[in-house]
């Protein structure tokens, strides 16, 4: 995962995107959680790979891995 996902404060503000791309690793998630399949995302941006889409799922999944308390603010 670490060689294709990558965040560089230079690349959109910092974001951790695709290794080598603009696309950011949110944006790959939302359109899976818009509904749209794998297939459809390496459509809509052919220089993805399906490993890429794979990386973006990981390290979604090793982030919410990590403890978070939400609090609510007055």
């Amino acid at each position: 995962m670490a060689e294709r996902i990558s965040t560089d404060p230079d690349v959109c503000n910092g974001r951790p995107v695709v290794a080598g791309t603009r696309i950011a690793v949110q944006t790959v998630l939302e359109f899976l959680a818009a509904g749209d399949s794998m297939d459809e995302v390496l459509a809509e941006y052919p220089s993805l790979t399906r490993a890429d889409v794979q990386a973006c799922l990981d390290y979604a999944s090793r982030v919410m891995g990590n403890h978070f308390s939400v609090v609510t603010a007055a």
